[in-house]
């Protein structure tokens, strides 16, 4: 890369530079009306200074020859009175003299002279009053131009006269009609971004709305040709993905339902067992591989997302699940504790979410004793809750692993203190469908935080 362009790279990332689409084509499409709006003025000011500069010459010559018909018209001895009774305008400066003017400079470029000799023909001067001789000097650039007319008989007439500077914007409705195309065009720009970019924010939207709910509904398929097509395709995905997981969920349940009935037999055949001790085991080990298919059909019951979604109160829901963990433990109910927002509305599923909290506060006061739930208010468009116990916490490196299905920290959560290794998965599922997640950490004062957000 050269250091030209490492050095235009630079320079962009310090611009700042919007980061929606909307608003880069918006600001795109004004850079270039602007560009183009400069080009325009520009091309406009040229040309109406080259006419104005034209005007001027030619009503100079009108006027310069006006002058000298006025003047030669009378006596050579009544010239001067006649000279101080003229008007020959503002700026002009007009003399008699013996010679010619004095500056050496031609009046350049020659179409300029022109201009100023064909204007001074259009007043009439009778054939023996016209002038000998004719000489212009000076440049309309530098603000002036003097011309001499030798009398056919003596002397010369000089006169110096100003050339206005050009004003290419004089025109009192110019720059009214400027703001008024500029700000049409910026409106025009506005309105097609806003049409064009319409379809990619409905689209950004439903495919939120899918990752919420499966059963979200699909989107209209009209609008032009390729907003249509990308409607077709997403409402085909989305089907796809319906069927999928209707399919998951069928499967998830014919294997359940035929996995219980020879569960049901082993255990009624245990029953005929003699010896105790393997009658107990091999019954505990069922009911273990009953809870575990139990637990399997739950996790596939709560990621296909068929409970619809309804207005909640937030802080009721976990303050019920409290209640109700501490009603299960009673001797753990005073370590039970919320606080924050006592009421916030949220749009979700219930069942599903009351599920999920309690999945988190029962791990909480199963391993840790205790559950501290905190709600806190929104912020940057998310509600966060945090669930805390006073436990042993978890390893670093399996905080991540323990939402995997069926997995477990085998030297403080066996099978022996219970659980399949489904709940954190579930919960995650859970609130991932609804647009959040959630993540543990280990206090710095020992015990597992859970940290669950959810869009406000």
């Amino acid at each position: 890369m050269s250091g030209t362009e490492a050095g235009w790279r630079k320079a962009w990332r310090i611009i700042p530079w919007p980061t929606s689409l909307g608003a880069r084509t918006l600001l795109t499409l004004l850079l270039g009306l602007a560009l183009v709006q400069a080009a325009g003025l520009t091309i406009h000011a040229l040309d109406r200074i080259g006419l104005q500069h034209e005007a001027e010459l030619r009503n100079i010559g009108m006027r310069a020859m006006g002058i000298y018909r006025s003047v030669v018209a009378t006596s050579v001895a009544e010239r001067p009175a006649a000279l101080k009774e003229l008007d020959p305008g503002p700026g002009a400066i007009v003399s008699l003299a013996d010679a010619p003017p004095l500056e050496p400079t031609e009046l350049t470029p020659q179409g300029l002279a022109g201009i100023i000799r064909a204007n001074m023909t259009l007043v009439p001067v009778r054939p023996i009053n016209r002038p000998r001789d004719i000489i212009l000097r000076g440049q309309p650039w530098d603000g002036s131009v003097t011309i001499g007319y030798r009398f056919p008989d003596t002397g010369w007439l000089i006169l110096n006269m100003p050339v206005p500077p050009p004003r290419p914007w004089h025109s009192p409705t110019f720059l009214l009609a400027f703001v008024l195309m500029t700000v049409a065009a910026a409106g025009l720009s506005f309105w097609a971004v806003r049409r064009l970019t319409g379809p990619v924010a409905t689209l950004a939207a439903a495919a939120e709305r899918l990752g919420r709910d499966v059963n979200a509904a699909p989107l209209p398929e009209d609008g032009p040709d390729e907003v249509a097509r990308a409607a077709v395709a997403f409402n085909t995905m989305a089907s796809r993905i319906r069927r999928f997981v209707q399919d998951r969920t069928f499967l998830l349940s014919a294997i359940g339902h035929d996995l219980r009935t020879p569960i049901t037999r082993l255990k009624l055949r245990a029953e005929f067992i003699d010896d105790d001790e393997l009658r107990d085991k091999f019954l505990a080990d069922l009911d273990e591989l009953d809870a575990m298919v139990a637990a399997t059909l739950a996790f596939g019951r709560d990621t296909a997302d068929a409970e619809p979604a309804v207005a909640l109160d937030l802080g009721s829901l976990l303050r019920t699940v409290l209640d109700e963990a501490g009603d299960a433990r009673p001797e753990a109910a005073e370590r039970l504790v919320f606080e924050g927002v006592e009421h916030f509305t949220f749009h979700g599923r219930s069942l599903a979410l009351k599920r999920a909290f309690t999945n988190l506060v029962s791990n909480a006061v199963k391993y840790g004793g205790s559950a501290h739930v905190r709600l806190a208010p929104p912020a940057d468009g998310m509600i966060n809750i945090t669930v805390e116990d006073d436990g042993p916490g978890v390893p670093p490196d399996q905080l991540e692993r323990v939402f995997d299905p069926f997995y477990r920290i085998e030297d403080s959560r066996n099978r022996e203190t219970g659980g399949t290794g489904l709940g954190l998965p579930i919960a995650r599922n859970i609130f991932r469908a609804h647009g959040g997640d959630v993540t543990l950490g280990n206090r710095a004062e020992g015990g597992v935080r859970a940290t669950v957000t959810l869009p406000a």
